[in-house]
This record gives structure tokens, C-alpha cells and sequence, in this order.
């Protein structure tokens, strides 16, 4: 019996490449376990909601009318407001460049004079 393929459909062999389009960024939110540890060095459990927390992500590709990020930038953001989308078993975030809130990167063209 003969395999039969359907058209528009691509093979597991097929590689097709993620292009975002407009002004989408897409961002890999880094893996922690939700512990974190104030500057004291006093541990906060992940339960211990405080405020709407935002979150620091890497960016992996950006659309063609995004204007101040670029791929490889560090961005906050808030997570919670974002499209998941899961890609070979790995879950990233898809966003508008107007979500972002802030950008760390190696290029300090309006600063802010703190570092990560």
C-alpha cells in the first residue's frame, strides 16, 4: 500500500521557518522553579502573591515593523496578557513590540543607568 500525502500539508522531514509578521516579537520566558530570594537573601515562595508580577524573556525573532527590539534583546513584560504557542515541545510567547515595557541589551542608547 502506498503512502499518500496530502498537498499543503509538509512532511516531518520538511523544515518550514517561523517568520513573524508585523509587529510581533517572539519570546522564550526562561525556566525557574518560582522560588525567588529578596536582596536579604529571604526566600519567597512562588504561592506569595505580592502584585502583578512582570517577567524578564529573550527575544528569538521579531516581525518587520518592529522599530526598538531586536533578536537576542532581553525584555519585561507581562506574561499574563500573552499568546502561548507551543513549538516542537517547547512553550514560547508571541506579543505585540507595544507590550513590552522595558529592553536590556548591549546597546545604550536611552538608558536608564541600571544594569541586570
Amino acid at each position: 500500500m502506498a503512502a499518500v500525502s496530502e498537498p499543503g500539508l509538509a512532511s516531518d522531514d520538511h523544515k518550514l521557518e517561523i517568520q513573524l509578521l508585523h509587529d510581533r516579537v517572539l519570546v522564550r520566558v526562561a525556566a525557574d522553579d518560582g522560588e525567588r530570594r529578596s536582596s536579604g537573601g529571604i526566600v519567597i515562595p512562588a504561592t506569595a502573591q505580592v502584585a502583578r508580577r512582570l517577567t524578564w524573556g529573550d527575544v528569538l525573532g521579531v516581525g518587520n515593523n518592529v522599530r526598538s527590539v531586536k533578536v537576542d534583546d532581553r525584555v519585561l513584560f507581562n506574561p499574563e496578557d500573552q499568546y502561548e504557542v507551543e513549538i516542537k515541545g517547547k512553550s514560547y510567547l508571541v506579543m505585540r513590540e507595544r507590550d513590552i515595557h522595558a529592553i536590556a541589551s548591549e546597546r545604550t542608547e536611552h538608558g536608564t543607568g541600571l544594569y541586570l
